[in-house]
């Protein structure tokens, strides 16, 4: 008997329950029987697409073959589309079977190995190849033109969920991990952290990827820079750029350009040098005075317990000083910095004073910046009537104008998000401040890690120096004594004092 094996197939989960697989199989089992083949094995092939042959029956197929080389002498498929969408994938596969001494035969087209029979699969192949290409760009245009319309075609990012197409929306809120997304990008639109202590705070907050694993730095990079989030569809390698989602946005277009400011470091960040170990907050703040590198702190054993000693690094060995000593030290030098009455009282009429015309001055930069940015977008404007309808200009004339006009628009909007103030407090952040500051020492005795570290750089924003016996520097350029200098740049700010407060039970 001449042996044959069945192979059918289906694209997509769909069709496995209707009747394609069963008709498939028949019409294959009709053919064997009618040229008297023995069919030795059946290869069901569910939801797999023929352009690629990564495919677990297909592999199957071909281990059994090779296991039953000699007793298997043709494959049969339903047509040639079933085997392979690909004209280079079919001529592969089929040059494989034949080194196996097998032949490939369809039950619904003439072909077979004599000349004419290789020119009808060669035609048929290069057919199902053209077919298969005519889908991809139909899918590939159909996706562009709904993604013009706002409609996200993609799987969707996180902080998303995919909608059904009943709710007339392409994505809707993760009620899990959409408020951790959201949350994110208020974090860091702060100031106050870095994006690998952001992805350390969301690791705690439980926000995780599709595989419910940590994200990785770069992830978080990512994330902190997809317009998606703000309600904004830009795929540039499908043309499309800017369009208005037709989802509810996870955060605001405020937030989203804010977040972009800081990431562009635009502004100055008030995320303190991370100096992780617990047991040792002066590490890396305080300096060697004599080789002006920053101390490292280690545990030494002693006969019967551990110590802890601040020193410096190797090549230098200036300064090896307990913990308890310079920490002490470093207390006193907080205490000294307690303001009188009369410094307080000149220090709040300078910061009201400054603070009331920054605001008048951001107005105007805020203004300056929105006229920027309506500017640009009527140019673009018209650059896409000028394409679209108009049709006086060709694509590679409106490609090149539209993306400088996009990147300028988002340099505007940047500019105008990093122009703005938050709306403080002020009289109470300096009622705040008048509490804090004669008690700073305590503060940062009973502070956690990272409010010690905010303390630091608060009252030493250049660190501070130890000779061995004494810490040599001053608090006075810190940024809380910087408004009694006359404001010579617009430069100035306020102390973000979040984060400082004192440790409560």
């Amino acid at each position: 008997m001449v042996g044959a094996v069945i192979y059918v197939r289906v694209s997509t989960k769909e069709q496995t329950e209707n009747l394609s697989l069963p008709t498939q199989l028949r019409a294959c089992e009709e053919y064997c029987r009618r040229q008297g083949y023995e069919v030795l094995e059946r290869f069901h092939e569910e939801g797999e697409s023929a352009k690629s042959t990564n495919r677990s029956q297909l592999q199957n197929l071909l281990t059994f073959c090779r296991l039953n080389k000699g007793r298997v002498h043709f494959v049969v498929v339903f047509n040639l589309t079933r085997f392979a969408r690909d004209k280079y994938d079919h001529f592969a596969l089929r040059s494989h079977l034949q080194s196996l001494g097998i032949s490939l035969r369809s039950a619904t087209e003439p072909i077979d190995d004599t000349s004419t029979g290789k020119l009808m699969e060669g035609v048929l192949a290069a057919f199902a190849q053209f077919d298969n290409d005519v889908r991809s760009d139909r899918t590939r245009a159909g996706m562009k033109a709904a993604l013009e319309l706002g409609r996200w075609v993609f799987l969707a990012p996180i902080g998303y969920l995919n909608a059904p197409r009943s709710t007339g929306k392409s994505l809707m809120h993760d009620p899990e991990r959409g408020p951790l997304v959201r949350r994110t990008f208020e974090e860091y639109a702060s100031g106050r952290h870095t994006k690998e202590q952001l992805r350390k705070k969301a690791r705690k907050w439980g926000l995780t990827n599709r595989r419910g694993k940590p994200l990785a730095s770069q992830a978080i990079g990512v994330l902190l820079r997809n317009q998606l989030y703000a309600g904004i569809v830009d795929v540039p390698e499908y043309g499309v750029r800017g369009k208005r989602g037709d989802f509810e946005p996870l955060i605001s277009e405020d937030l989203f350009y804010q977040v972009q400011v800081v990431l562009s470091g635009r502004i100055a960040s008030t995320a303190p040098r991370q100096r992780v170990h617990p047991d040792f907050p002066l590490r890396g703040f305080v300096r060697c005075e004599y080789c002006g590198r920053g101390l490292t702190g280690s545990w030494s054993k002693g006969r019967s317990e551990y110590y802890a000693y601040y020193h410096c690094r190797p090549g230098c060995r200036a300064v090896n000083v307990t913990k308890a000593t310079l920490e002490g030290l470093f207390a006193d030098e907080l205490a000294l910095l307690q303001p009188t009455p009369g410094y307080m009282r000149l220090l709040k009429e300078s910061v009201l004073q400054i603070w009331k015309a920054r605001k008048a001055a951001v107005r105007d930069e805020v203004a300056n910046a929105e006229r920027a940015a309506k500017s640009i977008q009527d140019k673009l404007d018209r650059l896409d009537e000028a394409f679209l309808f108009e049709r006086s200009i060709d694509i590679e004339t409106y490609d090149r104008h539209a993306e400088k006009l996009r990147e300028d628009l988002t340099l505007a909007r940047m500019d105008r998000h990093s122009g703005q103030l938050e709306e403080l407090d002020v009289e109470g952040i300096l009622a705040f401040a008048e509490r804090v500051l004669p008690r700073a020492s305590d503060l940062w005795v009973q502070a956690s890690l990272d409010q010690r570290q905010r303390f630091q750089q608060l009252f030493f924003p250049d660190g501070i120096a130890f000779d061995g016996n004494r810490l040599i520097g001053t608090g006075a350029t810190a940024p809380v004594f910087s408004y009694l200098r006359e404001i010579t740049t617009k430069n100035e700010g306020l102390v973000d004092q979040t984060g400082v407060e004192p440790v409560t039970s």
